[in-house]
C-alpha cells in the first residue's frame, strides 16, 4: 500500500532538505577553506626557506672553518719566520745565514699569499653571515604569517563547527515532527540519490529543475493531497504546497 502522509508533514520534508542541503554546503566549505590553503601555501613556503636557511648556514659554516684553517696557516708560517729569525741572530755561517735569508724570503712571500686568501675568506664569511642573517629574518617574518594564517583558518573552522552544531540542532528538531514512516522514506531516497525531497513549485521539480511533462503533471494532480510521491527523475519526495501550480 502506498505510503500516506498528511502534506503538512510532507511541507516539512522541505525544511528538512534545506537543512540537509546547508550540512552539505557546510561540509564542503570546511573541506576548501581558502584560509586552510592560504596556509597549505604558506607553509610550504616556510619548508623552503627552511632549506635556503640550512643551505645558508652550511655555507656560512664552511666559509668560517675555510677561514680558521687559513688563520692557522699563517700562524704556521708566522710562526717558522719568528723560529728562523732567531736562528739567523744566532749563527754565523754565511752558508746558513744564506739559506735561511732565502728561506725567509720564501716564507714572507708565502705570508703574503696567505694574506690575500685570508682576506678573501675573510669577505666571503662576511657575505655568508649576510645572506644567512637574510634568509633568517624572511623566516621569522614568514612564521609570523603562518601564525596568523593558522588564526584565520581556526577560526574560520570554529564558525563553520558552530553552524554545523546548529545547523544539527534544528535539523533534529524539524525530523521529531515527520512520522516515522515518512522520515524513514525520506533518509532512505537521500541516502542513495543525495536529495530526499523536491518541491514542486510552478510545475517545476526544485531537485531537477525541469518542468514536469503533462502526463507527469497529471498523475500528480490525480494523486490525494496525503499521497506520498517520489519523483522518477530524482528519486526525491515530490512536496506539493500552495505554490505547486496545480
Amino acid at each position: 500500500m502506498p505510503l500516506k502522509a498528511a502534506p503538512e508533514h510532507q511541507a516539512l520534508l522541505l525544511e528538512l532538505q534545506a537543512l540537509d542541503t546547508r550540512l552539505g554546503q557546510l561540509t564542503h566549505r570546511a573541506a576548501t577553506l581558502p584560509e586552510a590553503a592560504a596556509v597549505d601555501e604558506l607553509t610550504m613556503r616556510r619548508d623552503d626557506l627552511h632549506a635556503v636557511v640550512r643551505d645558508h648556514t652550511g655555507a656560512w659554516e664552511d666559509a668560517k672553518a675555510e677561514l680558521t684553517r687559513t688563520e692557522s696557516d699563517v700562524a704556521v708560517v708566522e710562526a717558522r719566520i719568528a723560529r728562523d729569525q732567531e736562528r739567523l741572530q744566532a749563527t754565523s755561517s754565511q752558508k746558513d745565514i744564506q739559506a735561511l735569508e732565502q728561506e725567509l724570503a720564501a716564507l714572507a712571500k708565502r705570508r703574503s699569499d696567505l694574506e690575500d686568501i685570508e682576506l678573501e675568506v675573510m669577505q666571503t664569511v662576511e657575505d655568508r653571515s649576510a645572506e644567512l642573517e637574510a634568509s633568517r629574518a624572511a623566516l621569522a617574518a614568514l612564521d609570523v604569517s603562518v601564525a596568523e594564517a593558522q588564526a584565520a583558518r581556526d577560526a574560520a573552522t570554529d564558525a563553520i563547527a558552530a553552524e554545523r552544531r546548529q545547523t544539527e540542532d534544528d535539523r533534529g528538531v524539524v525530523a521529531a515532527r515527520v512520522p516515522a514512516e515518512l522520515l524513514a522514506l525520506y533518509e532512505k531516497q537521500r541516502a542513495r540519490y543525495g536529495v530526499g525531497a523536491s518541491h514542486l513549485e510552478r510545475g517545476m521539480s526544485s531537485a531537477t529543475g525541469v518542468l514536469l511533462g503533462g502526463s507527469d503533471l497529471s498523475k500528480v494532480r490525480a494523486a490525494a493531497p496525503d499521497d506520498v510521491i517520489v519523483e522518477e527523475e530524482s528519486g526525491a519526495i515530490l512536496v506539493r504546497t500552495a505554490e505547486s501550480g496545480l
